[in-house]
């Protein structure tokens, strides 16, 4: 579905991110990934590489706060690869910080790589997408960009933004042919998931109308679509992938 793109992909050394990179890859797509560091960038190519050697897979770790370092990192993908068609901003961070207990820093730090970290990857990849005809960009929001949650309130504060983020460039960057949407994850059986209690799983599961957590393939295939040409129609969406765990 993806022969012949290249795509990068912000947090993709891990969970959701990770799922993301390897069905890019199973698709066809040439990816590079970017990690908060060189250790876990270098386990996930290891891990990628075994699996199949013949994937067109690499590895950057550019600090996605420093607008600059990420500027430079995006052009280097365009220098070597000659394009970028998919861009996928998964790189976040999640708390549920009582609003007593909050400080400013602690804020601003959900607000710098959930927000502006998505808007600095944007900007560069963008006027590449622009100059050689189009593109797709697909930000991580969140089930709680919908619902917001009970404490914590910096991050559905930063989910929000990102999904206005993505409908408003959706209005802007069509005109250039790029499309930008995203994937609002519920409850899926990430690292963290998987680490809880038993009983645990079992009462966020039962609040769930499919009864269930999401596995991180079925989130990946979502951004799967939004990337490929089925959705080559598909812009300004917010696509939630929850079991209707808002409802």
């Amino acid at each position: 579905m993806l022969n012949g793109k290249v795509a990068i992909v912000t947090g993709g050394t891990r969970g959701i991110g990770f799922e993301i990179v390897r069905t890019y890859l199973a698709n066809g797509a040439k990816v590079v990934l970017f990690g908060s560091r060189q250790e876990t960038v270098e386990k996930a190519l290891a891990k990628l590489k075994e699996e199949n050697s013949g994937w067109e897979v690499e590895g950057k770790f550019p600090k996605l706060t420093d607008a600059a370092e990420v500027e430079r990192a995006v052009l280097e993908v365009k220098e070597k690869f000659g394009r970028i068609d998919i861009l996928v901003n998964n790189a976040g961070i999640s708390q549920s910080t009582p609003l007593y207990n909050y400080t400013a820093e602690e804020f601003d730090k959900v607000i710098d790589l959930n927000v502006k970290a998505v808007f600095y990857a944007i900007l560069p990849a963008a006027k590449i997408m622009k100059e050689q005809g189009g593109g797709c960009i697909i930000n991580t929001s969140s089930m709680v960009s919908i619902s917001g949650q009970p404490a914590g309130v910096g991050y559905p504060a930063s989910k929000f933004a990102v999904n206005g983020l993505t409908i408003s460039l959706a209005r802007e960057l069509g005109k250039d042919n790029i499309r930008v949407n995203a994937v609002a994850p519920g409850v899926t059986k990430t690292d963290m998931v998987v680490a809880l209690p038993e009983e645990t799983v079992k009462a966020i599961s039962a609040r769930i109308p499919l009864q269930r957590a999401g596995e991180p393939e079925e989130v990946a295939n979502a951004f799967l679509y939004l990337a490929s040409d089925l959705a080559s129609y598909v812009t300004g969406e917010i696509l939630s992938v929850d079991g209707a765990s808002k409802a």
